[in-house]
Parts: C-alpha cells; sequence; structure tokens
C-alpha cells in the first residue's frame, strides 16, 4: 500500500454561514487551502447572505461540547479558532473545556457584530469572553469595533491600535492582532500583533471596489492553520496575512457580490 501523506488536524468552532462566505464554510475552506485537515464543532446556524442575517439558532451547550469531544478523542487538532459563538453558555464551554487540560493553540475571533450590523454575541458573553476565555487563549484577533471594547479606548491610528494591542495583551495574558482595515485615512490595510515580545507591523494595499465578506474568519483560520503546520505564532500571523491578502486580491464573483478566493 503506497505511502499517504500526513495532514495535521485543525479545529472550528464556530457558526455556519448558509451563504457559504464567512464562519465554519470559510474556516474549512481555508484550512484546506493551506494545506491542513479541517474539523468543526458548529456553535450556532444562521440564515445570512451576504446582504444580512435573517436568523440565528444556537447549538445547546451540551452538544457543543459533544461536538469538541468527538474531534479531540479521534482527530486531535494541532490547532483551534473560534469564531461565533454568540451565547454566554458557549462562550462558557470553550473556556473550560480549554481550561481543563494541556490544550493546542488557541485563537480567538470575538465576532461581536457582522458587517451588516447584525449581533453575533450577547452582550452578556462580552463579559465571559474577557474573563474566561482570552485568558486561555493564544491570540485574539480583534477588528477596530472589537479591539476598542477589549482595550477600552478609541482607535483612531495606527498608534492607537500599538497602544490597544497592548493594552489587550496586558489585560487578557493573550497576544492580540488587532486588524486596521476600517481605519479611515490610510493608504494601506494596517495590522498591529502583539505577543509581550514581539510586535509585528504588517501592511497590504487595499483592493479597490472590492468588499468581501468573511476576511476576518478567513485571516483567523489561515493563522490556525499556520499553527497547526507547526510554524511559531509570529510566523502564523504573517502567514495569515499572506493569505488573506491574496484572496482578497483573487476574489471572484457570485451573482452581484464577491468571494474571497482561498489559495495557499
Amino acid at each position: 500500500m503506497p505511502k499517504r501523506k500526513f495532514l495535521p488536524v485543525a479545529l472550528t468552532i464556530a457558526g455556519s454561514d448558509s451563504g457559504g462566505g464567512a464562519g465554519i464554510q470559510a474556516d474549512l475552506k481555508t484550512f484546506a487551502a493551506l494545506g491542513v485537515h479541517g474539523t468543526s464543532a458548529i456553535a450556532c446556524l444562521t440564515a445570512q447572505n451576504p446582504k444580512r442575517v435573517l436568523g440565528i439558532e444556537v447549538c445547546p451547550p451540551k452538544f457543543l461540547r459533544r461536538q469538541i469531544e468527538a474531534v479531540f478523542e479521534e482527530l486531535p487538532p494541532a490547532a483551534v479558532k473560534t469564531g461565533m459563538l454568540f451565547s454566554v453558555e458557549n462562550v462558557r464551554v470553550v473556556a473550560v473545556f480549554f481550561k481543563s487540560a494541556k490544550r493546542p493553540p488557541l485563537v480567538v475571533d470575538p465576532l461581536m457584530v457582522s458587517a451588516s450590523g447584525e449581533k453575533l454575541l450577547e452582550s452578556k458573553a462580552i463579559k465571559i469572553l474577557q474573563e474566561k476565555l482570552l485568558p486561555v487563549a493564544t491570540l485574539v484577533t480583534p477588528n477596530l469595533d472589537e479591539a476598542e471594547i477589549l482595550s477600552g479606548q478609541k482607535i483612531l491610528s495606527v498608534e492607537a491600535m500599538r497602544e490597544a494591542a497592548r493594552k489587550i495583551r496586558s489585560r487578557f495574558g493573550c497576544a492580540a492582532l488587532v486588524k486596521g482595515g476600517h481605519l479611515k485615512n490610510v493608504r494601506e490595510a494596517v495590522d498591529v500583533f502583539f505577543d509581550g515580545r514581539t510586535e509585528l507591523l504588517s501592511s497590504a494595499p487595499f483592493v479597490k471596489g472590492i468588499r468581501t465578506h468573511g476576511t476576518g474568519c478567513t485571516y483567523s483560520a489561515a493563522i490556525a492553520a499556520a499553527l497547526a503546520l507547526g510554524n511559531d505564532l509570529p510566523r502564523a500571523v504573517e502567514i495569515g496575512k499572506h493569505h488573506v491578502t491574496k484572496a482578497i486580491s483573487q476574489s471572484y464573483r457570485i451573482g452581484k457580490y464577491f468571494a474571497l478566493g482561498n489559495y495557499s
């Protein structure tokens, strides 16, 4: 029998996007593009398309835990990422699971509000995310609005992004990647990473005329995939930035919308 290629496993704990552009669907595409076997635990079902979220159904916390346990039992992941968890109970389930034993690196994409303005995390769950989940995370990847909540400050410049990343690292103990794609009056999309020792400022030109859905999911999934492949955290962040930038530049049309290309 011919020798088969070994693939590391990554796990996404997130919501399902019926439009296919974000959430579990985007994560699994990204894992596959980077040469990692993708597994999943679905925290929420959503009825959504690129324009809006029509409805959300939350997975019962006991069943979310069972999905995670099923993956770890036979396909132990080398890295994990979270996306939309939505409820207090489901944030707590993930936090307790990762606190209870030695676990692989955990990348938290703290999805709070969708691009269309739909709430993706209950208000009460933000406190649990801060107090329970982030302290057991390896990295948190907030956009500017989320970084303002986590750091407690306004962010209107790259220098403020740097301050916010340091505050988040100090407050919660995990590394921070503050994403500046929505920062105004700048020529490039700048992200700031800080892990307590290493600071990285990564930039890429904006792709004009393209408005995509699921970039944050793809970015955090690419970082998790890179960690699963054995890269250290700063290098994994660089790989994630390269991947999402290329995915935006090679996006394609679906109807009147754009979808990210998923290329390594």
